[in-house]
């Protein structure tokens, strides 16, 4: 087309037919944005389409691993429920006339205090895309938010957290300083046995821990920590969780 316009154009030229041929040189420039402007066009409908497909693949991924910490996190709010339900049996035992056996307040010790509690969500594809910087190729801006949010909200859970572990370090020391016995614990639960260890044949009692102030005052704030550390932390963080994959879902092309 563009030959064609210059033929003309060229023999207007020699014909001295200037009017004509300003109309054919516009013609021919008019077509050449045209051109350029397709072209772009173009260029720009392949970027957007590059970039839809690879936030479609970063959309799956980020799914599979809230999902993942979902599972993770609804997991341990049971155990983290079970730890304080457990302390608060001990406490309720302490208030009553009827004392339990060896091995009841061995199992509920164990239950509540001997493991730490802490949240490990599933965050390497999210913390990729901050760190590459391409959180930007998210195009849902609320999504977006809640991504970036996520992080501070990770690191405030882990700082409750820590603050639950010193809790329940604080409790167990108190047992043990006092005098108590953590073999009796491990042999009343059979955790002896997986250490390799023999029971031993004249184990202490542990039942005069129930008396103790001290013991009493732990467990305490051992279950308010517990208790703040569901209500004001980890519900909230599954709320936002589900919110999460709500939009992901919503945003991912079947």
């Amino acid at each position: 087309m563009l030959k064609v316009f210059r033929k003309v154009r060229q023999q207007l030229l020699i014909e001295k037919k200037f009017s004509n041929y300003l109309i054919y040189a516009i013609g021919e420039i008019f077509l050449v944005v045209i051109g350029i402007l397709i072209a772009l066009a173009i260029d720009n409908a392949n970027d957007n389409r590059i970039k839809r497909e690879k936030e479609q693949v970063y959309l799956k991924g980020l799914k599979e691993e809230f999902e993942i910490s979902k599972i993770k996190l609804q997991e341990l709010i049971g155990y983290n429920k079970d730890s304080y339900e457990a302390a608060i049996e001990i406490m309720n035992i302490m208030d009553s006339d009827k004392k339990p056996s060896e091995e009841k307040l061995s199992q509920l010790f164990i239950t509540a205090f001997a493991y730490d509690i802490f949240f490990n969500p599933n965050n390497s594809l999210l913390n990729e895309m901050i760190n590459s910087g391409s959180l930007k190729d998210i195009s849902n801006d609320s999504l977006r938010i809640q991504l970036t949010n996520w992080i501070s909200f990770i690191d405030d859970i882990a700082n409750q957290e820590k603050m639950l572990g010193e809790e329940r370090t604080n409790t167990v020391n108190v047992f043990r300083d006092e005098g108590y016995s953590i073999r009796t614990l491990l042999d009343n639960t059979g955790m002896s046995e997986k250490l390799g260890i023999q029971p031993n044949k004249n184990p202490a009692s542990n039942l005069a821990v129930l008396e103790s102030v001290a013991f009493e005052n732990n467990i305490l704030l051992f279950i308010i920590t517990s208790q703040a550390t569901e209500t004001s932390h980890y519900n909230p963080l599954l709320m936002s969780l589900n919110s999460i994959l709500e939009n992901i879902t919503n945003e991912i092309k079947e």
